[in-house]
């Protein structure tokens, strides 16, 4: 199973193109992240279909310089191999994370699904860590509780939060290293952080926005 949706968010000097893969049994969202004045690009949370990845990189003419990680679960990281020897491309990810991310095989069978092993990670990422795309800025949050080791990568209008949230609803706190503590302070991070207008990516199912899961919050703990 796959799909492909595209948005392009058009700045002053410079578009950001963002393409949405749906893969695998789990539906996860990896996402191509890219600058089209300078081509330069970042593939976060890759499981499978790294072919098609590859091929929108090509036809897009985009040169891939990051492969990122938001955690270390098996269906965010298992296209980490194929695609970093496709392209050369570095991984990051939360040292928290990093240990998770390179079992990752292991623990996809235990449930019964496809997965590999992540290769080490090139550089570990910190809270505050800024990351160039091109012309494009994004800086690392560090938003635990569905694992210890979760990021958020904030962009100008966007977040990309793994699992942190999904589209009316928490992440689940109900793994191995999941905190129900952490969760909530790492949502309430973004909720009151960032303008209502801010687009929030997530792991699994649709787009969402920060002004519209502020919302659904406030609702849920009247």
């Amino acid at each position: 199973m796959i799909s492909i949706n595209q948005k392009e968010y058009a700045f002053i000097d410079q578009i950001m193109l963002v393409k949405t893969f749906i893969t695998g049994q789990l539906a996860t969202n990896s996402y191509l992240v890219g600058d089209e004045v300078t081509k330069e690009a970042v593939v976060i949370d890759p499981w499978q279909k790294i072919d098609v990845i590859l091929a929108c990189l090509h036809s897009n003419d985009l040169h891939l310089t990051a492969i990122i990680n938001t955690h270390g679960h098996f269906d965010h990281v298992s296209g980490n191999l194929a695609l970093q020897k496709a392209t050369g491309a570095p991984i990051l990810i939360h040292p928290a994370d990093a240990a998770l991310s390179e079992k990752a095989g292991l623990l996809a069978g235990l449930v019964h699904l496809r997965g590999k092993n992540s290769p080490p990670a090139d550089v570990f990422l910190k809270e505050g860590q800024e990351i160039e795309v091109g012309k494009l800025l994004f800086r690392v949050l560090h938003t635990p509780g569905h694992t210890p080791g979760g990021i958020t990568l904030a962009g100008d209008g966007v977040l990309f939060c793994g699992d942190l949230l999904f589209h009316g609803s928490p992440g689940i706190t109900n793994l191995p290293g999941c905190s129900e503590n952490d969760l909530a302070n790492s949502i309430n991070k973004l909720m009151f952080t960032f303008p209502k207008e801010t687009a929030i990516y997530c792991g699994h199912g649709p787009m969402t926005t920060v002004g519209g899961e502020r919302e659904h919050y406030m609702t849920a703990t009247q």
